[in-house]
């Protein structure tokens, strides 16, 4: 089965989905018959040589020898001094942050007819902004925590009460990140999130809470759930934790949790799934306070894929591929235009 993974992208994520797609050609290439197409920062494409699937070979720009591709209706197209050569397959969009999960990906895809796994371009827009997902689980009867909005042209004016966590509105990997203790933080934590946002997310900082991930995807009209995992951390995991996080090959331990809270956590992530993120794998993080479940964040495209919270990933990515939403096309006849010249004699 063929199948194209696209990576990098223009987006301060670009070498965590470098890192990705290493690590998710070592799952899936001994039951697929894999591409490799790099999007580099200046939105070109090319097709990188499986052999060349390193990390140096794109530190080193040496992406930049090889077969550039371009977007035709249907997949993408290499010319060349005897021809052009089609390149159409399924493809598994692997960009991190923007670009893969602000929905421009998706737009394109959906523009030129490319089948692909991930979030669509509404699923985008609703997951990439952290205040655009609290309104989603609120609409959805999903719990999150109280925040607040502080936007760059405002006044940093914050009522929040002492410990909280900044977070850019449109960042993952927790670039930008910090846990604010005191009033004297608090404008260097401001100035931190927006070198990456105009829009920062407050939210009270939860000292001990527990915390699972939950992924999963839907195939055939019935939810396909990883196992619930209890993520090993400390305060939070900042940029160079997820970094190495986003390169786990090895299968993890299942959380000792009980059924009911399992129970609990899929009935959310289904709530959370269902109206929009069909032809995704996406990954829930989420907050359990009181017995009760709280959504953290949407990871529309999770880290390696969240690979690790599968049993058998290869055979999960077939199963999402056998059922991948079709795009209605429309057909355009001119009955309208026919009509009015009919009418006028012409």
């Amino acid at each position: 089965m063929k199948l194209a993974i696209l990576f990098g992208g223009a987006s301060y994520e670009h070498e965590i989905s470098i890192v990705s797609a290493i690590t998710v050609k070592g799952k899936l290439e001994s039951k697929f018959d894999l591409s490799f197409i790099f999007c580099d920062q200046d939105h070109q494409f090319y097709l990188i040589e499986p052999s060349k699937m390193k990390a140096v070979t794109f530190s080193r720009g040496e992406h930049r020898k090889m077969a550039k591709l371009g977007l035709i209706n249907g997949g993408f197209e290499q010319r060349g001094l005897f021809g052009t050569k089609r390149h159409e397959m399924p493809v598994l969009n692997l960009i991190h942050g923007g670009d893969g999960e602000d929905g421009s990906i998706a737009s394109l895809f959906d523009f030129f007819h490319i089948p692909f796994i991930g979030p669509r371009k509404e699923a985008s827009m609703f997951s990439f902004d952290k205040h655009y997902t609290k309104w989603l689980a609120a609409s959805l009867g999903v719990k999150t925590l109280p925040y607040e909005i502080v936007r760059k042209d405002e006044k940093r004016a914050v009522a929040t009460a002492y410990p909280f966590i900044v977070k850019p509105a449109r960042l993952g990997s927790s670039i930008g990140v910090s846990i604010v203790r005191e009033a004297g933080e608090l404008d260097y934590a401001l100035d931190v999130a927006f070198e990456f946002d105009e829009v920062v997310v407050i939210e009270p900082f939860m000292a001990g809470v527990k915390e699972y991930n939950l992924a999963g995807f839907s195939a055939r009209g019935e939810i396909t759930y990883s196992i619930v995992e209890e993520p090993q951390k400390a305060e939070f995991l900042d940029f160079e934790k997820k970094y190495l996080d986003f390169s786990r090959s090895g299968h993890v331990a299942e959380a000792a949790v009980s059924e009911a809270l399992v129970g609990q956590l899929r009935d959310a992530f289904k709530a959370i799934y269902a109206p929009l993120f069909e032809g995704a794998l996406i990954r829930c993080d989420f907050f359990e306070i009181e017995g009760e479940v709280y959504l953290n964040e949407i990871n529309p495209i999770p880290g390696s894929m969240a690979n690790y919270l599968f049993e058998d990933f290869s055979a999960s990515i077939q199963k999402l591929l056998g059922s991948l939403p079709d795009k209605k096309a429309i057909r355009v006849n001119y009955d309208y235009i026919h009509s009015i010249s009919q009418a006028k004699g012409k």
